[in-house]
């Protein structure tokens, strides 16, 4: 294992610009164009809300740590950046990846175990024969070049708790915006401690409420005070609703010290906001429909 996220190859092979991301998907849309006119999908945020949630609830049948379902998830993005979602039951791609990343975190998951809940969970979907998920996990190490090592944001969050004297609401919250960043391609363009600073920024600043997140303009207003702060070399001051002012000081003062990529954490800020506005117009019972309607009429739950 790479002893840090710059000499891994979660870095030197699997973080790629939005314009990189883009073509990928392109070309996969062009050279199934005939099948995604027929069958069209959620807005791809849409799609990873409602991975997560199956993940997710098959995880808790498991008792899976959380370790190990964000691992999945990052398994799954990078998949389906390399095949079409047309080509594969989605349903047997999570609880293969699933399988996967618990053997990777080092809780592994009998494959009985795996394919009996999954089953249990998608009955129409997940073929009784074990050897499906076997041979499915191929696919996905083989998609991954056998590259599976990953380094998450949760040990950076941790580790800046004391010194940025965040309390135990800050860091819980964080916690979560971390979580929900694994619905997006954030695991694909940033470093794992931006993820970590951006949750932090956004848990001290923002107001979090029922899958929205209230408050752009002082996100905004902030890290341009961090950007100044930075150029001019002083301190900067942000005056946000409904958080601690001197943990906000304490962390933008450190953040105008620092050596952060300002920029990224911007861009990763406008990603996480956008996630929670689409994620008003998730319905999973859509979702459910649309892909049900091309894993059935192309045989792909055999």
């Amino acid at each position: 294992m790479a002893a840090n996220f710059w000499s891994s190859t979660q870095k030197l092979y699997w973080q790629f610009s939005k314009t990189e991301i883009q073509e990928m998907r392109q070309q996969l849309e062009s050279d199934e164009s005939a099948i995604s006119q027929q069958y069209p999908l959620p807005d791809r945020r849409l799609l990873s809300i409602f991975f997560n949630q199956q993940l997710v609830k098959l995880g808790k049948r498991m008792s899976v740590r959380q370790q190990a379902l964000a691992t999945a998830q990052v398994y799954v993005r990078r998949f389906y950046i390399k095949v079409d979602v047309r080509d594969t039951n989605p349903y047997l791609i999570l609880a293969t990846a699933l399988y996967l990343a618990c053997k990777m975190e080092e809780s592994p998951q009998y494959i009985r175990v795996v394919v009996s809940e999954a089953r249990n969970m998608w009955p129409d979907f997940i073929p009784s024969d074990v050897s499906k998920l076997g041979e499915c996990e191929f696919i996905l190490i083989s998609e991954m070049n056998s590259q599976l090592i990953l380094h998450h944001p949760y040990r950076t969050l941790q580790e800046l708790q004391e010194r940025l004297s965040l309390s135990q609401d800050d860091i819980s919250l964080a916690w979560s915006i971390i979580n929900d960043h694994y619905l997006t391609d954030l695991p694909l363009l940033v470093a794992p401690h931006v993820v970590a600073i951006t949750a932090i920024f956004l848990a001290l600043t923002l107001k979090p409420s029922q899958g929205s997140v209230q408050g752009h303009s002082s996100t905004a207003a902030a890290l341009a005070n961090v950007a100044q702060a930075r150029e001019e070399n002083i301190q900067a001051r942000v005056n946000p609703a409904n958080s601690s002012q001197d943990r906000v000081e304490h962390f933008v003062k450190w953040l105008a010290e620092g050596e952060v990529n300002i920029q990224a954490v911007v861009d990763s800020t406008q990603e996480l906001i956008s996630l929670y506005d689409v994620w008003e117009h998730y319905s999973e019972k859509t979702c459910k429909e649309q892909i049900s309607r091309f894993v059935k009429a192309r045989g792909l739950d055999k």
